[in-house]
């Protein structure tokens, strides 16, 4: 494998990093286990497989040379550019047991996750980790993976994830096709489409940025959802039937998702009734991530993300109206598409050259309070069941990183025939993380009680 320069989105992800603000994502999951020893069982097939992996061996690193760059004529153009960004390569060095770890057995999973997803990875290797959790009882185990959101997006965070557990039969990739020679100058022909598609991007780009502006005016939301950062991360997990959001969704319309985000409101209701910051008058901004990645698509490196921006209408007390209205903004988001809209503010990113990454991304880091105020998440996952060493995987919850401004973060996947949702919080913003996540399962049971004829 050869050294590949970043997409814009990953240097920015790489760059907007902090101590306080890992750029990481997780994924905690439980597996069945049949002795006290299925934990160190575990650690040693994630090391051996993960020695066999490439993708897993690829380190980040700064590029400041001409000669650094990818010879090709895209990265030739892209030269004066690209100095001060960074580069995947392989890592010489790689060894794996530095990676993946096991750690004494737990009685609470998700109190050991949220203190190992509060730790950067190493920058200076590969920056994912894999840690082995087996459970105090020894009828069940825990691996939490993490990567850095610069190395994987979501999809590309469970490919390499099924690498290291047992063989699965999965479709074949598409190949790739061939880039044809490139000349010494580019085709005259081809001058006008990209001066017409460079004057679209900057349209574009205008547009997203006026939305931006006009999303951060008259913003009401609650000073739970924004914290100054403690560096201190909690996590917790929420297992729904999915046949449950099946009902609701086929009563009321709409889709899965807006049936899901519809909870996350519901949710924050009660919860912010509860602890006594009221929900009257509330309505954060909800950033809802687009994946534009084909998934069958052989080369998936480099996140290609936009998104959404919502309200969320926390305020409505009407369970059914509040799905009504998630509905309807959904509805208005994709008639727009993912490539305009305030949400799609991550395609901005491709207009930024690598040293406005280096230098601006502690000034986007601290922006992303003006933008949005809750990340909201879909996580893929496959529907047939996965095992590592024969063991099934029972449940899997997805984690999100904390942008900063921002104390809580909630990520969601289905998987064989249930719903898991991860949410992962500051840690002194939100002590209570756990009356959260039962507020979740309080919102699809008022759901349901009101679909009743």
């Amino acid at each position: 494998m050869t050294a590949d320069l970043l997409a814009p989105l990953d240097l920015a992800f790489w760059n907007i990093e902090s101590p306080e603000h890992p750029m990481h994502l997780g994924a905690l999951g439980i597996f069945a286990a049949d002795s006290p020893a299925a934990g160190a069982h575990a650690a040693d097939l994630l090391a051996s497989r993960a020695a066999a992996v490439p993708g897993l061996r690829m380190r980040i690193r700064d590029v400041w040379h001409p000669r650094d760059l990818r010879r090709s004529w895209n990265a030739a153009l892209r030269r004066p550019l690209a100095l001060g960004g960074a580069a995947r390569e392989p890592d010489p060095d790689f060894d794996p047991l530095r990676h993946v770890r096991l750690h004494a057995p737990a009685a609470d999973f998700h109190s050991v996750a949220g203190r190992l997803m509060e730790r950067p990875l190493v920058r200076g290797r590969p920056p994912w980790e894999a840690h082995v959790l087996p459970g105090e009882d020894g009828t069940s185990l825990a691996v939490l993976f993490k990567f850095h959101h610069a190395l994987a997006d979501g999809l590309r965070a469970l490919t390499l994830a099924a690498a290291v557990l047992d063989p699965m039969d999965l479709p074949a990739p598409r190949p790739r096709p061939a880039e044809p020679p490139r000349g010494v100058l580019p085709d005259v022909r081809r001058l006008p489409d990209l001066v017409r598609g460079a004057l679209s991007d900057a349209g574009r780009a205008l547009d997203i940025g006026a939305s931006v502006a006009r999303s951060s005016l008259d913003v009401r939301s609650s000073p739970a959802l924004g914290c100054e950062s403690s560096g201190t991360r909690r996590t917790a997990g929420v297992v729904l039937d999915l046949d449950d959001v099946h009902r609701v969704r086929k009563s009321e319309g709409g889709t899965v998702n807006d049936v899901l985000i519809a909870v996350v409101a519901g949710a924050l209701r009660r919860w912010l009734d509860e602890r006594g910051d009221g929900s009257e008058g509330v309505a954060p901004r909800a950033l809802i991530p687009v994946s534009k990645r084909r998934p069958r698509t052989a080369h998936p490196q480099g996140n290609r993300l936009s998104g959404y921006l919502m309200r969320l209408p926390v305020d409505d007390p009407d369970p059914l109206a509040r799905l009504a209205s998630v509905r309807t903004a959904m509805d208005r988001n994709k008639d727009a598409g993912p490539n305009r809209g305030a949400g799609a503010v991550a395609l901005l990113a491709d207009h930024v050259p690598a040293l406005g990454h280096r230098f601006g991304g502690p000034l986007v880091a601290q922006a992303a309070r003006l933008w949005f105020d809750l990340l909201v998440t879909s996580v893929p996952l496959p529907g047939f069941g996965m095992r590592l060493g024969g063991r099934p995987l029972t449940a899997v919850f997805p984690f999100a990183p904390l942008a900063p401004g921002h104390s809580l973060a909630v990520a969601v996947s289905t998987y064989r025939g249930h719903v898991h949702y991860g949410l992962v919080a500051d840690g002194r913003a939100v002590p209570d993380l756990d009356r959260l996540a039962t507020a979740v399962t309080e919102e699809v049971e008022t759901l349901i009680t009101a679909c009743r004829p």
